[in-house]
């Protein structure tokens, strides 16, 4: 077993726009479990995108980008499928960015000797591997970036539109959701930003700026809330499509209490689909379902669904049937960023 060896097949990101689930989604629909499931949850996702008013927001928790899913993404965005993302670091900087600087994710094997993976500097997501030493060029780019930007405080939407910029300028990964977002003006939120490969890059940024007695950037996720409570409070309707939980979830969830303790009678989010593996009886907020966010007035239970399937089975059907039904041909970018 070498480094070459387990660094030799790459990871290839699925291309809904190459194939129309709609046959099989409509056959789901007459099915029972979780194939209908799926199939209502398709219909919702299309139901928000033909909604004019709805501000659709993507939320990313676990590791579908580096597990093949990062083209769903990019297409949703160039489709105008979504307005807003909010998003665990580690997607948007350890997998999106990351390929964006030209490195790559490669299949693996969970029956491995992780000892031996350490050895070789081989990082591991379940069956994916990652080359720690270009996990850390990605580190050290996110320092550059910061030392050179003005040192005060950022939200992560801020400074992910910096790092959009970067790519830009550089020319590079113009299907990256960073570079995307950047030129569409959509906005990316990380509430917990430095858990990520940003996180080592901001850090190394403060230390070398505090060893030398100067002022350093920092992050400011209560900026991250209010500008996304923000935007809550200015759409119209709001949707929600949710891969995993966690704190991205919950984060996109709480802009309605957000909003209501601010003095805003803003209607809860009209639609959400929630695509997730998380076990409901360990009562945490990852697990949590729609009709529990219903009680805290965050979610409207008449257009939603969970479904329990991991994500990277049901994501590319659920997207192509909403990709090929093209009624995202008629709907205007929403632009959020050009108000924060």
């Amino acid at each position: 077993m070498s480094e070459k060896s387990l660094l030799k097949n790459t990871v290839k990101h699925v291309d809904i726009t190459s194939f129309d689930s709609t046959p099989i989604i409509n056959s789901y629909r007459n099915m029972s479990f979780s194939s209908r499931e799926i199939a209502n949850a398709a219909d919702i996702l299309e139901k928000m995108v033909k909604d004019k008013d709805s501000t659709n927001i993507l939320t990313l928790a676990g590791s579908t980008i580096a597990a093949g899913c990062k083209k769903i993404y990019s297409d949703m965005m160039q489709s105008n499928m979504i307005d807003v993302i909010v998003s665990t670091g580690a997607n948007i900087i350890d997998m999106d960015f990351f390929e964006a600087l030209g490195f790559r994710h490669y299949q693996g094997t969970p029956e491995v000797d992780d000892a031996k993976l350490r050895e070789m500097y081989i990082d591991r997501i379940y069956d994916t591997f990652i080359d720690e030493a270009e996990l850390q060029t990605c580190d050290k780019i996110i320092l550059d970036i910061a030392d050179s930007l003005e040192s005060r405080p950022y939200s992560s939407r801020e400074f992910i539109g910096q790092m959009g910029k970067y790519l830009q300028d550089k020319n590079v990964a113009p299907d990256s959701i960073v570079r995307l977002a950047y030129e569409k003006k959509i906005p990316i939120f990380c509430p917990a930003f430095s858990d990520s490969s940003a996180g080592f890059g901001l850090v190394m940024h403060q230390q070398n700026r505090i060893d030398k007695e100067q002022s350093y950037l920092t992050i400011d996720s209560v900026a991250d809330f209010r500008e996304l409570t923000y935007i809550k409070r200015k759409a119209k309707q709001s949707g929600l499509f949710m891969i995993g939980g966690g704190v991205p979830k919950n984060f996109a969830q709480d802009t309605v209490v957000c909003a209501e303790l601010l003095g805003d009678g803003v209607p809860m989010h009209k639609y959400a689909v929630q695509i997730t593996v998380a076990d409901v009886r360990d009562g945490a907020c990852s697990s949590s379902t729609l009709s529990e966010a219903q009680s805290w007035g965050k979610v409207d239970r008449t257009l939603s669904q969970m479904v329990f399937a991991e994500a990277t089975t049901v994501l590319p059907l659920i997207v192509s049937y909403v990709y090929h039904k093209k009624d995202w041909k008629q709907r205007t970018p929403k632009k959020w960023t050009n108000i924060l």
